[in-house]
């Protein structure tokens, strides 16, 4: 198959094209590179069942595909804070054209959306069918709203233009080429712990996380893609940890020394989130199967192997 990937340069976009070339598919990357690198995607350069376009999907493109995995937008809040009207032009205007691309080549269509359209859920763990508690005005609004209005954009292209949609709520995600400088969690313990740095937990570090490892998720996308269920579905690991809990993970593994310090919460942070994944099982046979300490081990040694290049 022809397949695109949007934002493919990216954490979890590279690692998706590792699996569609390695089944043999035929893959273009379409990334800007504002958070994608070249060096996720250096292996397949050179390949003549890869390409690679340096484009901004807030543009229109036109490009003759069978499916589109839809996956390009600054995920962290570091980024999508960073410049908010173009968080939100690329979830409202990218999410347009790649449905108007899909409508126009019949192709099947793959959102990326995520646990945030949950915002800081008043339902624990968080069902498919649970509507969310978002503030529309607040710091995280470019990113949970915007991907609220792409899951809208998508089941409204469904219903009026049949096109084949399949929708994902993607939550906390690790593993190698995570961003250093991203300011998630993961990576921040990792950074701070390599560089002999405290670890900085913020709040009283009793906030949840669910913390599912890159090639797990990749597995569900693939089952959701070509499997016969619409969505939305939840990917993410149901195992919950606290914030802390991860800290003194992380802090065993690679400088037991490191101090652990806490500083205020940020507005809007979600206090707990762990997905309800009965959906996942029954529909897609799908469930993670990476440990935490594994996956956080294979995660510190990328880490460690890009901050001893830089």
């Amino acid at each position: 198959m022809r397949i695109l990937v949007t934002g493919g340069a990216g954490f979890i976009g590279s690692h998706l094209i590792d699996r569609l070339m390695a089944a043999g598919n035929d893959v273009i990357c379409l990334d800007n590179f504002y958070t994608g690198h070249k060096r996720n995607i250096l292996k397949w350069m050179g390949n003549p069942y890869f390409e690679v376009i340096r484009h901004d999907i807030t543009e229109p493109i036109r490009l003759e595909v069978d499916q589109i995995y839809h996956l390009a937008c600054p995920a962290s809040p570091i980024h999508y804070q960073y410049n908010p009207v173009k968080t939100i032009k690329t979830n409202v205007m990218g999410t347009l054209n790649m449905l108007g691309l899909a409508k126009r080549v019949k192709a099947r269509f793959f959102l990326a959306s995520t646990s945030e359209v949950y915002g800081d859920p008043e339902v624990h763990p968080q069902p498919e069918e649970y509507r969310g508690n978002v503030n529309p005005i607040g710091p995280r609004s470019c990113y949970d709203e915007g991907k609220r209005v792409a899951e809208t954009l998508s089941f409204d292209y469904k219903i009026q233009n049949n096109v084949e949609i399949r929708v994902a709520r993607i939550f906390n995600t690790y593993g190698p080429r995570m961003l250093e400088n991203d300011g998630r969690v993961v990576s921040n313990f990792i950074v701070q712990a390599l560089k002999g740095e405290s670890l900085t937990v913020y709040g009283d570090g009793s906030q949840t996380r669910s913390f599912c490892y890159v090639s797990d998720l990749v597995e569900g996308f693939i089952r959701l893609m070509n499997g016969e269920h619409t969505g939305p579905i939840n990917l993410g690991n149901p195992g919950e940890y606290t914030i802390l809990q991860l800290a003194q993970a992380v802090q065993q593994m690679v400088n037991p020394d490191a101090e652990i310090i806490f500083k205020p919460l940020p507005q809007d942070d979600p206090r707990r989130r762990q997905p309800d994944i009965t959906k996942a099982r029954t529909f897609l046979g799908w469930e993670p199967t990476i440990p935490l300490a594994d996956g956080l081990k294979l995660t510190i040694e990328d880490f460690r192997d890009r901050l001893t290049q830089s």
